[in-house]
C-alpha cells in the first residue's frame, strides 16, 4: 500500500511557529506532525510514501534523512519552484503510483485515529474512483452527497452561497465536511487538467459526473485539524489516543 502526505503548505495560520520551519515539522507532544502521519501510515501497512515539500523544504528532507526514512521507502516531490495546490501536487507525484493500485493521501496537519487499513479496504469494495473521509461537522465549505449511497453530488460554500453541482440530483442530499484523507485510484490522473496548479476537489467534482466518487463517514473517530495555534493546543490532549508515544 502506497501513500502521499501533503506537507508543502506555508503554515501561515501557525505563525510565528512556522517563521523558521515548515508546518509539517511543528511538534505536538514532542513529535513533528509529519512524523505522526508517517508512523500512522506505516502502522497500517504503508511501506512506500511520497511527501511533497515547498516551505522550508530542505528542513523536511534533512529530517527524513536523520530519521533514516523511518525504515521504509520515502520519496520527495519537490515543489520549491511553485506550490501546486492539492490537485497539482498529486499530479506531479503521479510517477510514484505506477503499480495500478489505489493509494492513500493525507494532510500532515490532520490528527485522527481513523483505521486507515479499514478505510482502504472499504474503498476496494466500492468500485469507486476515489473515497473521501467525511464528517458531520461545521465548516464553511461542504461536499454534497446522496444520503443513501454517499455518492458525491456537489459542493457548497456557506459564506458566499456558491453551489457547484456535478449530478442532476437535488433531493436526498446531505452536507458533509471533507477530512483531508482519501483513497484514490490512479485512473484519476487521466482526468486531471493540463494546468499545473489546481485543487483536487475540483477534479472530484468534474469526475463525479461520470464516475463514482464516494464519501466514507467516520463520525465515530477522533479528528482534528491542527493548522491553527488553538487547535494545536487542543491536540496535546488527544495525541496519546492517536499514536503510541
Amino acid at each position: 500500500m502506497k501513500a502521499m502526505v501533503f506537507a508543502a503548505g506555508l503554515g501561515t495560520r501557525l505563525r510565528p511557529l512556522t517563521n523558521d520551519k515548515p508546518k509539517a515539522l511543528v511538534e505536538l507532544g514532542g513529535m513533528p506532525l509529519l512524523e505522526i502521519a508517517i508512523r500512522r501510515l506505516k502502522h497500517f501497512g504503508c511501506k512506500e510514501i511520497i511527501v511533497n515539500v515547498h516551505h522550508f523544504a530542505g528542513l523536511i528532507i534533512d529530517f527524513l534523512e536523520e530519521k533514516k526514512h523511518f525504515g521504509i521507502q520515502i520519496e520527495i516531490s519537490d515543489e520549491r519552484d511553485l506550490l501546486l495546490d492539492t490537485g497539482g501536487g498529486l499530479k506531479k507525484a503521479a510517477w510514484f503510483f505506477d503499480d495500478g493500485n489505489p493509494f492513500l493521501v493525507c494532510n500532515a496537519d490532520i490528527l485522527t485515529n481513523l483505521d486507515l487499513k479499514s478505510f482502504y479496504e472499504n474503498h476496494l469494495k466500492q468500485d469507486a474512483l476515489a473515497t473521501l473521509a467525511i464528517r458531520n461537522r461545521d465548516t464553511s465549505r461542504y461536499l454534497l452527497f446522496d444520503e443513501n449511497t454517499f455518492e458525491l453530488n456537489g459542493w457548497k460554500n456557506i459564506k458566499t452561497g456558491e453551489v457547484k453541482w456535478c449530478r442532476v440530483q437535488r433531493e436526498g442530499i446531505v452536507n458533509r465536511a471533507f477530512s483531508g484523507i482519501h483513497v484514490i485510484d490512479p485512473k484519476l490522473f487521466s482526468l486531471m487538467p493540463d494546468e499545473s496548479v489546481f485543487s483536487i476537489i475540483d477534479v472530484y467534482l468534474s469526475s463525479a459526473r461520470e464516475h463514482r466518487i464516494v464519501g466514507f463517514p467516520h463520525d465515530d473517530t477522533i479528528w482534528l485539524d491542527v493548522g491553527k495555534p488553538e487547535a494545536l493546543e487542543k491536540g496535546k490532549g488527544i495525541i496519546g489516543r492517536i499514536i503510541d508515544l
